[in-house]
Formats: structure tokens, sequence, C-alpha cells
């Protein structure tokens, strides 16, 4: 634990390395963010930013695809001389492959500041996690400043991720590594923890006893895109259930941490995921849907089928999931949690959806059904609040009343700049500070959980359901009022 609060610093000086320098998440994620905390003033101290690339550096074109990809987060606001003053601080370095002579170069650089911290960000695939740590500690470059920000995928199944975990661990210890998840840096979902934990009336409704369902649902409506060699082997279960979802039903279920460290937050995190109850052969029927789109029409444009873009014959691989999950403790004894994400929806959004229970009883003379209260923190694309309840209409008669939404908008609320998620995780990275980062026993956890899907679709020989591009799912799915999805079964129940 004391080893834990070292590593929680104050805003030194620091060199951040990225390798994938010049890939898509470092261009369109990782540098904005490093450029709109410069800009805001955030990085008091001196830094270095080093992007790492396979090709050989051509800093001209790099500016290039910086300066675009910059000016689409700000658009004209964007000062051209701003850029190129926050792109002298980037130096483009070649390392050919994971040999320890493709690394001096890298040395030299660092070597020039002996007390700044590293940081090294993997922009890469999983699978150049391992042979990249084991090279920077064989060259020297790892030491207990050294800390490592990894992104998803990490692997395919709880043994490769074990795996690509202990090739990790051979260079860095666990408090040194960062498992990066942007969700969890959205100031909704971060505003959440404040929702539950700092206001009484939330928290004492926040069981099983007030709430009938909760839904957390991320709706996607571009297909695979660039993604299809790594979607085909992931599906919508491990790309997006595996950990986005079970990370915000985490924060929506977990019990209040003793204090806001990391490791109080993470634990009772862990406890929830323990908590989940496995699907098995005998329930995977009835609480699992997966499905693939075909061709279809979104906003009047024809669009492909899955196969047309991955350009196959055949997959088995699903593009839409949706879960019906049990946390089993006290808190939450009965009360489902729906979890779905899909591609090719008719819109992109995604939400979490708190449906408390209806009244006990209807003491007004109107024969019109009271809805139930919802709490609905949408996450994107517009960040707000929503606060669902039973209002009565103005104007003498009688008591008529219709449900009127209480809202929290952000975009309204906070006329500044909004920051990125990568923003806020970023600067945590710098600071030392791991709440918002997946523990390797956490991660275990949920694989354990997700295998018992996977094992049982396969036990199974459970299928996909064929859904049209541009609508709400599979077939046998309906459109709930709110825009959530249940299955006939489910609701029927």
């Amino acid at each position: 634990m004391n080893k834990k609060n070292k590593q929680i610093q104050e805003f030194n000086s620091f060199n951040i390395v990225v390798f994938g320098g010049d890939g898509d998440l470092a261009l369109r994620k990782i540098y904005p963010a490093l450029f709109h905390r410069h800009q805001d003033g955030q990085f008091s101290k001196d830094f270095n930013i080093i992007a790492i690339t396979r090709k050989t550096p051509n800093k001209e074109a790099f500016t290039s695809q910086l300066v675009t990809f910059l000016k689409a987060t700000e658009g004209d606001k964007m000062k051209l001389d701003e850029i190129e003053m926050f792109a002298k601080n980037i130096e483009i370095i070649q390392v050919e492959n994971q040999d320890p002579p493709s690394f001096k170069e890298l040395g030299n650089k660092l070597n020039e500041h002996p007390d700044y911290q590293h940081i090294y960000y993997f922009s890469t695939p999983s699978s150049a996690f391992g042979p990249i740590s084991r090279a920077l500690k064989s060259v020297g470059l790892v030491n207990e400043k050294s800390k490592v920000v990894i992104e998803k995928p990490l692997g395919y199944s709880l043994a490769s991720s074990n795996a690509i975990n202990e090739e990790i661990s051979e260079a860095f210890e666990e408090h040194q590594i960062y498992r990066i998840d942007h969700y969890l840096g959205k100031e909704t979902v971060q505003n959440l923890m404040v929702l539950r934990f700092a206001n009484n009336l939330f928290e004492r409704a926040w069981d099983s006893e007030h709430i009938d369902n909760i839904q957390i649902t991320v709706a996607e409506s571009l297909g695979v895109e660039k993604r299809a060699a790594y979607y085909d082997n992931s599906g919508a279960l491990l790309d997006m259930v595996q950990n986005h979802l079970l990370q915000l039903l985490c924060l929506v279920a977990m019990e209040p941490p003793s204090l806001l460290e990391s490791d109080e937050v993470r634990n009772e995190k862990l406890k929830v995921l323990r908590a989940l109850r496995p699907i098995t052969k005998k329930t995977v029927q009835t609480e699992t849907v997966k499905g693939q789109y075909t061709r279809g029409t979104i906003k009047g444009e024809q669009v492909n089928s899955y196969l047309e873009d991955i350009e196959k014959y055949q997959s088995k691989t699903e593009t839409f999931v949706a879960v019906k999950a049990y946390v089993d403790n006290w808190r939450w004894k009965n009360v489902p949690f729906y979890l779905r994400s899909g591609k090719r929806m008719i819109k992109r959004y995604s939400e979490i959806v708190i449906n408390f229970k209806e009244v006990r009883h209807n003491i007004f003379p109107s024969k019109e059904k009271l809805n139930n209260n919802k709490l609905i923190i949408r996450l994107q694309p517009e960040e707000r609040i929503e606060l669902i309840q039973m209002t009565k209409v103005p104007g003498p008669g009688g008591y008529r009343y219709k449900p009127i939404a209480l809202k929290l908008d952000y975009s309204d609320s906070f006329k500044d700049r909004f920051p990125e998620a990568y923003e806020r995780l970023i600067i945590d990275v710098i600071r030392g500070n791991q709440t918002l980062f997946m523990r390797q026993d956490e991660l275990q956890a949920a694989w354990t959980w997700i295998e018992s899907i996977t094992d049982s679709w396969k036990s199974t020989n459970q299928s996909n359901i064929l859904y049209e591009a541009g609508s709400w799912g599979p077939g046998d799915l309906i459109l709930d009022e709110d825009s959530s999805w249940i299955t006939k079964t489910w609701k029927e129940q």
C-alpha cells in the first residue's frame, strides 16, 4: 500500500513515448489530448513527446497530419502557430523491430533527462506489448519512475490476456501498468460517482427494493470500417461488453469505497465482477442474443452487409450482442442489468438508464398510467443527465399528469470547451493516479464471466440472428419507449 501511495506524484517533468506514434489512435486521440492539456496550461513542467514509428521519419508529413487531426477537434478556432509550437515538443524516432539495437536512439534521447518520468504508451496491437516491454527492460529503459499505458484488446480470452500480462510484468510492476478504457474518462461517467455517493436521495434508493432494472447501451451507426481483420476475431462481446460495458456496470453496481483512492475503488469494482452470475448452457438462449447486420439503409444511403465489409462468404462473428446479467449480492438481488451493443444501428448513442419501480399504489382518480421514474445518463453524443419524473399538467379540472425530464445538459451548463476522455486519463497517468484504470485481477474476473458466455455459445451452437443495417437490431428485439432494447422474452418476464 505504501508503494502505491508513493506512485501518486505531483505533476513532474515527463517523457511520453508513443509506440505506433504515426497511427490512427495516436493522431486522433493521444496527441490532441496532450495538445489541449498543454494549451490549458496544465503542463507546468518540462516535457517531451517521442513518436516511435517503424517507417523512416518524415517530420513535415507528420506535422501536416497532426494539423489536420488537431483542427478536427477545434475547427477554425485552432491557430496554426499554436500547433507548430506544440509540434516542436514531438520528436520522431524510428524503431524498426523489437531487437535491442533498434532502441539505441530512443535510449540516447531518454538519457538526456534521467530525472524525468518515462511514460510508454503502447498504441500497437497487443501482440507487440510483450516484445516491446522486454526490449525496453533489456536496454535499461525501465526504472522505478517508468509507467506503461496499454490499450485494449488485451487478448481474445482469459488465457491470452494472462499471457500478455505475464510478458508485460517481466518488465513492469503492477503499480506501473495503466490499462486504459476511455469510457471511464467521460465526464458523465465521472459524475455518476458524485451522483451516487454525494447525494443521499439517490444512494438511499440505489438497490433492489427501489430499482426494477438497469440498461446499459452502446449503439454504433458505423460498421467495422478499417478494423475488419481485428473485429472478425473478436465480435461485439469482446470488443465492447468485455471492457466498456462491464466497467460501466461496475460503477453503477459497486458499493461505496471507504475512500476515493485507486485500490479502494478497484476493490469494490472487483467484488461486482466476481458477483456476476455466470451464463450457463441452460440460460444462454434466454439471457443472451447475438446478431449480425445485413444490407440496409442509414440516413438514406445503402450500406453493405457485415460479410461484404469483411470480404468473406461466411462468418460466425456477432456484430450485435444483448445480455441479461445479474449481480448476485444483497444490494442487487434479482435486478436485471441489460447490456447491449451493436454496429450499424439506426443511430449512435451510449447511455445508462436506471429504471425505478412504479409507485406502490396510484391514489389519483385518472386511469392514465403512472410512468416509473428513470435516471438517464447519456454518455454520447451529447453528454447529459436526465431525471424522468411525473408532473401535474397545469390547469383546472382535476389531476392530469405526464412524465417530464429534469435535465443537466453539459453543453448548455458549461460553455467552455469540453475536454475529451483521453485528456483526463493521460493526465491521471502523468500524476500516477490509477483509479480509472483496470487492475489485473479485475481483468481476470471480467474475462472469467465473458468466457461463461462464449463457452455456452459454443456448446449450444447458438447462431446469429440477422438484422438490417439501420435498424434497432435482431428481429426478436423490440424498441421500448425510451429507445432501449428489450427482448420480447425478457419483457414478458
